[in-house]
């Protein structure tokens, strides 16, 4: 494992000068609703979510919007005795007595999901994976990979189609009973039901035919259990996954079910993966936002060619700025300061727009990191708390769950247009820009300073003028929260304190504190010009900011 070092970015830096940036936002000009996207979040091992420091994140995660929040995780169905390790999770759900005849212990995967619902968190359940009675081709079954190993070899027994698809549905059909029967039928129909994991690649070691067998087969276990449930897939990678999406859509509407007989699929919402690329240049990381959105841009455009699903809700399985949270590496070095913060602050509202461009119904991105039990602070992990200390990018959600109410339009000096960051990403000038929303009378706006290049840069001296704002309205900045090396960045308190491996109890809570605390002085205030008001700021590169106006 690559020390803590070799993993850690540099300090931000800052460079001298200031540039000017002009942001716009028409208070009287709402687009529709603000949807809350970024409530999703999962994570590869299920059992840490049973563990201390998983039940603490559960819980932070479960504030942010009770009971509107979800979490994915692989490995619900993989048998094993629930000990967890890096990319590796189990139940023991399912196994077979000496006669073959099955036998079901809900325990652990009840501790797991049941760790969630306590906490306002609820499941996005994924079917898989493969029991080792189950598997056609078992063993060896449980892997022990380690970071800087060959990621093929976490592909072992568990990642192939079953022996008898009979006996893979009434496992399906036996689980969700039981859930409806522990948690009720109205509970349990607000989750989403999802068959395996990323089929287009190592994850299955079937055919494309046998995955589509699989999820037909498991939809319709899940739907006896619960007529109501609501499923959906195929939680492909890349995008659309060269033709996977598009053929997956094919047989949900008009093929043979493999299950039933009949034509077509329960198809309730969409899913798929996307992922940027970041890469050492020059001594730095550098981001890949580019091919983060272009999976989402060509996703969103395979499901807009089918009028059927164009309206139906689509959840971006997993959305991330790279493709594996256990893995390590200098590549890998915005995980733990404020790259990562301002690259999601960045990142969200690209994909709202995406959405709007294709037409199509985004309901969530879900951010795949979680936490990393009994692992060295900071250890280079993707992940949003270490050790039970908040990284910056926790905040970012934060931040996210305070906005609500409709979206209003920003117009930026200082915004890469779409289509550029399409192309070529953040490359030349930083991506200065906002979200902003209004719920009655409470206005937020969420700026962010960002480069997709993890080197120093110039403030951005920003002036956000609030426009068609109601006469006889008298403004009143109500809160300033800043994410930057100073405010909601345990990391870099961490390395001030010298890094300490195991920090003292006084450090530790400060670290704690450190990790959350936002809140900053108000810019010296706000004039408001007619129906304009205006507010100044200074925003440091990888900053993010979240301003409260009320008007009174």
């Amino acid at each position: 494992m690559l020390g803590t070092t070799a993993l850690s970015p540099r300090p931000v830096v800052r460079a001298e000068g200031t540039f000017p940036v002009e942001i716009r936002i028409a208070v009287d000009r709402p687009t529709g609703a603000l949807k809350p996207i970024w409530r999703f979040f999962g994570a590869d091992e299920p059992n840490y979510s049973t563990a201390p420091n998983g039940r603490k994140l559960l819980g932070e995660l479960g504030q942010l919007r009770p009971k509107e929040v979800f979490f994915r995780t692989h490995n619900l169905l993989t048998s094993g005795d629930g000990t967890p390790a890096l990319k590796w999770g189990s139940t023991g759900a399912y196994g077979e007595d000496g006669q073959g005849r099955p036998i079901y212990d809900w325990s652990i995967v009840d501790g797991i999901l049941e760790a969630g619902l306590r906490r306002g968190v609820r499941p996005y359940v994924q079917i898989g994976f493969m029991p080792e009675a189950l598997s056609v081709r078992p063993h060896p079954y449980r892997h022990h990979w380690k970071p800087g190993a060959k990621y093929e070899e976490i592909y072992t027994g568990w990642a192939f189609p079953p022996k008898d698809y009979g006996r893979w549905e009434e496992l399906v059909y036996q689980w969700a009973r039981h859930c409806v029967s522990r948690n009720g039928a109205r509970e349990v129909e607000k989750w989403y039901w999802e068959t395996w994991n990323e089929p287009n690649i190592g994850y299955w070691r079937g055919t494309r035919e046998e995955f589509l067998r699989l999820h037909d087969h498991a939809v319709n276990g899940v739907r006896r259990a619960l007529p109501s449930a609501r499923v959906g897939g195929p939680d492909v990678a890349g995008g659309p996954g060269g033709t996977f999406l598009a053929e997956f859509l094919e047989h949900s509407l008009r093929g043979t079910n493999f299950a039933t007989g009949r034509v077509g699929t329960p198809l309730d919402f969409l899913s798929f993966h996307a992922k940027g690329a970041p890469v050492t240049t020059n001594g730095h990381v550098r981001m890949g936002l580019a091919n983060h959105l272009r999976d989402i841009d060509r996703a969103f455009a395979v499901i807009a060619s089918f009028l059927e699903v164009r309206s139906k809700p689509i959840v971006i399985g997993e959305s991330d700025p790279e493709g594996c949270a256990a893995c390590q590496g200098p590549q890998l070095a915005y995980r733990n300061g404020t790259m990562y913060s301002s690259y999601t602050a960045a990142s969200f509202p690209r994909k709202l727009d995406l959405a709007e461009r294709h037409s199509v119904n985004l309901e969530g991105a879900l951010t795949w990191a979680f936490e990393f039990e009994d692992q060295p602070l900071f250890a280079g992990f993707r992940s949003l708390a270490s050790g039970g200390i908040d990284k910056p990018v926790l905040n970012t959600f934060r931040l996210f769950s305070r906005m609500d109410g409709s979206r209003l339009p920003v117009e930026s000096s200082a915004a890469v247009p779409l289509d550029r960051i399409l192309r070529e990403g953040v490359r030349d000038k930083p991506d200065v820009s906002a979200l902003a929303s209004r719920d009655g009378n409470r206005l937020h706006a969420l700026l962010w300073h960002y480069h997709d290049d993890d080197l120093p840069g110039a403030d951005a001296e920003v002036v956000v003028t609030w426009t068609g704002v109601e006469p006889g309205s008298h403004p009143v900045l109500r809160s300033h929260h800043r994410i930057d090396q100073d405010h909601g960045n345990a990391y870099a308190a961490w390395l001030k304190m010298g890094s300490p491996a195991k920090p003292s109890r006084a450090q530790y809570a400060d670290l704690e504190k450190t990790g959350r605390r936002t809140e900053m002085p108000l810019p010296s205030g706000v004039s408001q010009d007619g129906r304009n008001v205006v507010l100044r700021m200074r925003l440091p590169r990888q900053a993010v900011s979240l301003v409260e106006l009320e008007l009174r």
